[in-house]
């Protein structure tokens, strides 16, 4: 039988369509499908690198801009670290509590400890990056206000060394003082960047991009359009300064006009509301302490027909205590907040004043409820 034949047979026919199924249920495929898949797979493995070096880097700029140096990878790790440490001692709490309290239960142990490691330890981490960036973001609006404050004299001092013959990338290194703090290393990052082969244009906005300042954004995109047009640098950046310098004053006068208002707010959160409080607490105790006398004495007048009969638990000391100091704390962070915004028109810079006003108030009222019930035992 020749080659032919046996190929056109119907048993090789068979055995043909058997070994084709036999790929189809094992999952071989051919090697262009191979190919295919590979690269499907290793584009999505270079697509999810790509977006996690994105995200570092972006952690990265935001830590740089914050001036801190620490990189994304130590960061993680430290609150890992940070967040184990918390978990043990809470571990070693609960059972020390279970097995004085109850009596240790393995049971009771193993499913506390599962809570505890599950959903305690995401959350520490959660709450410890939340508490993280908000620091940092604190700490890159004080960089940028420190920037707004120094930025009228080293643009005139820049403006000097133009006048004096000196280019703008020259001058613009020349006028570096150490008073000048964060704007001092800004501008020697750009100076070193124009040195390496970037251009003064392209370095100026990257600096501008790094701080959501719009006073710094402004005077760089008069800057770069003045040297674009070839006019006169200094004279330029002499009125900028002036004009910087203008609306700072306008501000200041914006704050003292309502300087009324912040004082009505800081009298009402931190003087007014603990010593009402602190009222209300003692009027309580004497609401309770009256309450008493006449169920006693309705007790010794019920054969004159006088029938009076006080009933239900009503608002104990301890929860309106709680409630006190839980409405100082509210209240005295978003006083905090109303004084920052009418005074320099934004929240962060009235964060210093939150811990300032809590511990007023809370002081205030512990002392006000001590004086109150000293005086109440003297009358009573």
């Amino acid at each position: 039988m020749s080659f032919d034949l046996l190929v056109r047979h119907p048993y090789s026919d068979t055995m043909f369509n058997i070994k084709n199924l036999f790929k189809k249920k094992t999952g071989i495929v051919q090697p262009e499908r191979r190919i295919e898949f590979f690269k499907r797979k290793f584009k999505k493995a270079q697509q999810k690198s790509i977006v996690k070096q994105e995200r570092k880097q972006r952690i990265k700029d935001y830590l740089e801009r914050a001036g801190v140096d620490i990189s994304p990878q130590r960061l993680s790790k430290t609150f890992f670290n940070i967040a184990v440490l918390i978990n043990l001692a809470i571990s070693i709490y609960l059972i020390y509590y279970f097995s004085v309290t109850y009596g240790i239960t393995w049971g009771t142990v193993v499913a506390s400890m599962i809570v505890l490691w599950v959903f305690i330890f995401v959350i520490l981490i959660f709450a410890l990056w939340i508490m993280f960036y908000v620091a940092v973001d604190l700490k890159i609006f004080r960089r940028k206000v420190d920037i707004e404050d120094v930025l009228p004299d080293f643009l005139q001092l820049t403006a000097s060394n133009i006048n004096a013959g000196m280019t703008i990338d020259r001058a613009l290194w020349y006028a570096i003082r150490p008073r000048f703090g964060v704007l001092a290393k800004e501008v020697e990052m750009v100076a070193k960047e124009t040195m390496s082969g970037t251009d003064l244009k392209t370095a100026l906005e990257r600096f501008a991009a790094r701080y959501d300042s719009v006073i710094l954004k402004r005077s760089i995109s008069m800057l770069n359009e003045g040297v674009e047009a070839g006019g006169k640098i200094g004279d330029l950046l002499n009125r900028i300064a002036t004009n910087i310098q203008e609306q700072k004053a306008m501000l200041k006068e914006m704050s003292a006009n309502v300087t009324t208002y912040v004082i009505f707010i800081t009298f009402a959160t931190v003087v007014a509301a603990p010593f009402l409080f602190a009222l209300s607490q003692v009027l309580i105790e004497v609401v309770k302490n009256l309450g008493s006398a006449l169920g006693s004495s309705s007790n010794v007048a019920g054969g004159v027909g006088l029938s009076l009969s006080f009933s239900g638990t009503g608002v104990t000391e301890s929860d309106f205590r709680i409630f006190a100091i839980v409405s100082l704390i509210l209240t005295s962070l978003f006083s905090a907040m109303m004084i920052s915004t009418i005074k320099r028109g934004n929240i962060k810079s009235g964060v210093k004043y939150i811990p300032i006003f809590i511990f007023v108030s809370l002081t205030l009222y512990f002392i006000a409820q001590g004086i109150a019930s000293k005086l109440l035992g003297f009358f009573i």
